[in-house]
């Protein structure tokens, strides 16, 4: 299978297809490259190169027990980039993928970067602070940390529910996309999961999106349970020149899984635009 190994020795598993402009993705916490299959599937076949890795200590790469922390990640990034030699790159992260991105811009720049995309992401800060009033206070952090050291398994069942929002009126819940979250959950490595809670909670972004100069997509759902419009995009389309905004009516966390349809089209046609 295909890896690069970094500067500290972390095997970092991607995968690769197609041929054309590359559009690189940035998973989510606790997931894999594969939650970008339905992207990666529609994307390639419209005559892209689609790329897509697992982040340290997540899926088929190194279970690392130290370097779990968006600089870590942001490199990794550029370390793949670099290996494959690309020029041009479109680059899309969702949830904490979409910080990933960011602090990559944000350290790297955008000499190999033609466009970025975030969607349902982090940035610019999700803890709540004096400076930063809408965000979620510790304790819901504290409480995904106690969950994911003690019975993460059951944790990350319970967590489709919101993050797809199956727990609204009409929700059609998929046992298959529930399993499949279980599956990527449980690949990642105990530290690793553990060490990203903090990483994607308490990183502040606000400097990286004050450097992107590239045109930028950002997607958000209005009924995100799992990280809040109003403190996020809301937020970071006001920081990032360039930045074109497009809220979802009703749409969840997931929306890249439950609502791939809608959310492919239009990355295709910013991609393309």
């Amino acid at each position: 299978m295909p890896y690069i190994r970094t500067r500290d020795g972390t095997e970092i598993f991607y995968k690769d297809w197609g041929k054309g402009q590359p559009i690189v993705f940035s998973h989510g916490w606790p997931l894999t490259a594969d939650a970008w299959d339905a992207q990666m599937l529609f994307l390639g076949s419209k005559g892209f190169r689609v790329i897509a890795h697992d982040r340290r200590g997540h899926g088929r790469s190194s279970q690392t027990w130290d370097g779990n922390d968006m600089n870590h990640y942001a490199d990794d990034l550029a370390a793949l980039a670099k290996k494959l030699g690309l020029k041009k790159a479109i680059h899309v992260g969702h949830s904490t993928g979409g910080g990933e991105v960011a602090r990559y811009i944000g350290r790297h720049g955008t000499k190999r970067v033609a466009k970025a995309v975030l969607i349902s992401a982090v940035p610019p800060l999700m803890l709540k602070t004096k400076a930063n009033p809408g965000g979620l206070p510790m304790a819901v952090f504290d409480e995904i940390r106690a969950n994911t050291a003690g019975d993460r398994s059951q944790f990350f069942r319970d967590l489709t529910t919101p993050f797809y929002g199956y727990n609204r009126p009409g929700a059609k819940a998929s046992q298959g996309v529930r399993d499949s979250f279980w599956l990527q959950g449980m690949m990642a490595g105990h530290k690793a999961a553990y060490d990203c809670i903090k990483a994607f909670s308490e990183t502040d972004f606000t400097r990286d999106l004050k450097k992107f100069d590239v045109p930028t997509l950002i997607l958000h759902g209005d009924d995100d349970q799992i990280v809040p419009i109003g403190a996020a995009a809301l937020l970071s389309a006001k920081l990032v020149r360039k930045a074109t905004l497009k809220v979802y009516k009703g749409f969840p966390h997931g929306m890249c899984t439950v609502n791939a349809d809608r959310i492919n089209a239009d990355l295709l046609a910013f991609c393309k635009g």
